[in-house]
């Protein structure tokens, strides 16, 4: 089942960054449940995905426009048949190669043949583990 869940997370991840870089909130809030609880690193909880998908419109055409997503699945767990745990590291930017600057956790569902995410929190990255996830590779 890890196999078969690492290889859903990824192609969630991509389909997610994808709708992102693209500035489409319809598509980005599609990636979650009808009932999805997303909490953003302030701190504050959006509640559905009318709610992620309300929330993204202005995300994507004010302070995000024109900015990429980096992310990137560091561990993944089946917690059941159809229900996986994706710890991520991410981050936002213009740059070529983008810092991780937050620590995720994504809930992943299965629904039909694709998953979607059923709860989503976002925490700012403290400064050590900045250093240790934007190491270059060795």
């Amino acid at each position: 089942m890890n196999d078969v869940l690492r290889h859903a997370a990824e192609e969630f991840l991509q389909q997610l960054r994808a709708a992102w870089d693209a500035g489409d909130a319809r598509a980005y809030a599609a990636k979650f449940t009808d009932d999805a609880t997303y909490v953003i690193f302030l701190g504050e909880v959006l509640l559905g995905r009318e709610e992620i998908e309300r929330n993204h419109i202005e995300v994507f055409a004010r302070w995000r426009k024109g900015k990429k997503m980096a992310v990137k699945a560091i561990e993944v767990h089946s917690l059941g048949a159809d229900v996986g745990s994706v710890l991520t590291v991410g981050g936002i930017g213009t740059e070529a190669v983008i810092p991780y600057d937050k620590i995720q956790t994504f809930t992943l569902v299965r629904r039909g043949a694709g998953w979607l995410c059923a709860a989503f929190q976002n925490t700012a990255m403290s400064e050590p583990a900045k250093v240790v996830f934007n190491a270059p590779p060795s």
